[in-house]
């Protein structure tokens, strides 16, 4: 993995304090791709990615001729490119199971983001505890296997782990029926993959 401002063949423009990037920066660090990451704050491209990328949005994937943004995208073309380790489950019933939950991830709580990080005025409060309630509902989930409805790690966890590690900026405390949310947090966090996927931005939110 390499993170200088040189270009190399394959290069992923992701913003430091932005939660899409990072999930997509845990999956390369879980599989160990060699690529070049360049910080880049919304709004601020360069010229030339800028041009590749109508929405303007991180994370933003350059691979010789290949532009890909939005992080589900290039996190599943990572798993498909890069094999091993897998991080979808084999069989389709199990690989179904999977990207409902990963749509329901986005759907439900990324989707409060701006409300949470104060974007949308007015809303946080009532997306902060839609967060809580709903992981306290889920507590239980949590606690059936070492990772999330699965016993191997997953795209679920490289999804759920940047919330997750950003609980306490978002000013969102878990009540003790939650136990499970947190033991389960604590051991991802604990990952080499997640360590090493953390920005000095991001190593700030805790």
């Amino acid at each position: 993995m390499t993170s200088n401002n040189r270009r190399a063949v394959m290069t992923v423009y992701s913003d430091p304090s932005c939660p899409f990037s990072h999930r997509t920066r845990i999956v390369m660090h879980e599989k160990n791709i060699e690529a070049n990451i360049e910080d880049v704050f919304d709004g601020q491209w360069p010229e030339d990615v800028a041009a590749a990328n109508p929405y303007g949005k991180n994370p933003t994937l350059i691979d010789r001729d290949l532009v890909l943004f939005d992080s589900n995208i290039i996190i599943d073309y990572f798993d498909e490119r890069f094999l091993q380790p897998a991080l979808m489950p084999v069989g389709p019933v199990a690989r179904a199971k999977t990207r409902l939950m990963l749509h329901r991830i986005d759907k439900d709580w990324y989707s409060l983001w701006d409300a949470l990080t104060g974007t949308e005025k007015g809303k946080a409060s009532k997306a902060r505890k839609i967060i809580q309630e709903d992981l306290t509902v889920l507590s239980p989930l949590f606690a059936e296997s070492a990772f999330f409805m699965s016993d191997e790690f997953s795209l679920l966890d490289c999804s759920l782990a940047p919330l997750l590690w950003r609980l306490p900026m978002l000013n969102i405390k878990l009540p003790t029926k939650a136990k499970a949310v947190a033991e389960y947090a604590e051991r991802i966090f604990a990952r080499d993959s997640f360590q090493a996927s953390l920005s000095d931005i991001e190593r700030g939110m805790r």
